[in-house]
């Protein structure tokens, strides 16, 4: 998969070193390749280093061993070319859904009214139509998540870079939310890393799935999960069942090793 890949890393580590204490190793000789416009999930137990690693990628931790390249350049720091979408929605509480819009927008050397059509399509994409002037303390938690994803759409970043996105959300919403962004993925194709620590979320979305091991983080498998998304029974049918009873079994493995490590 290395062969014309849009991302590559290459036997990359990483240390954390604390103020007190000994220094972490979170990552240690990881090498993964994506493909452009590919949907990869980064799935594994509790502090494996899945968010160092797209932290790594997003250009905002530095790659002391190793690297990483984008479509052959090395990653040096951060870019209009990554977009990252936190876990905890990062929008600017006293400002609009548009506003918050439009501030990724803001960079571009785009006139005002061209500014506010983008920001107006993105807002529609997401289905936030007619809350274009709500704050977000007014705004249900899948409203957020849905303006900070329109946010960095925004930009038109080629990378989107989703840190447990949907984590903080309901059953309910987060399903919602999940059927969404493969909607605005095949819109907008785009190459998506996905850290998830939900094994069937990880399964329904991506097209493969990185599991990691116990810290320090490791690729211990790459598993193909192409799915017809679009069938209404795909969570019942014996091949997903499987495959995440395939998966599941990788990633319990490797939390009951961290759990191990951590009552030493």
């Amino acid at each position: 998969m290395t062969a014309n890949a849009q991302i590559v890393i290459d036997q990359v580590s990483h240390r954390y070193r604390p103020p007190t204490g000994r220094e972490v190793l979170a990552l240690e000789n990881v090498s993964l390749s994506v493909q452009n416009r590919e949907f990869l999930a980064l799935l594994g137990p509790s502090g494996c280093g899945k968010s160092t690693l797209l932290y790594m990628i997003g250009g905002f931790l530095p790659t002391v061993t190793g690297g990483i390249r984008i479509d052959g350049k090395p990653v040096a720091g951060p870019g209009p070319d990554r977009g990252v979408v936190f876990q905890h929605f990062a929008l600017f509480p006293w400002k609009t859904v548009k506003a918050n819009v439009l501030y990724g927008l803001e960079r571009m050397p785009l006139p005002q009214d061209e500014r506010e059509k983008r920001a107006q399509t993105f807002i529609e994409m997401v289905g936030l139509a007619g809350f274009e002037d709500s704050y977000p303390s007014q705004l249900s938690g899948g409203m957020k998540q849905r303006a900070a994803i329109a946010r960095t759409l925004a930009f038109d970043p080629q990378i989107l870079l989703m840190d447990e996105p949907f984590g903080a959300l309901d059953a309910q919403t987060r399903g919602l939310m999940q059927a969404e962004l493969l909607n605005i993925w095949r819109r907008t194709p785009k190459t998506v890393i996905f850290v998830t620590h939900d094994v069937q979320e990880a399964v329904f979305l991506a097209e493969r799935v990185a599991v990691m091991s116990a810290r320090p983080g490791q690729i211990k498998a790459v598993i193909d999960t192409k799915f017809d998304k679009t069938d209404p029974h795909v969570f019942k049918s014996k091949t997903f069942v499987d495959k995440v009873d395939e998966i599941w079994g990788l990633v319990r493995d490797e939390a009951i090793k961290a759990q191990a490590s951590r009552a030493k």
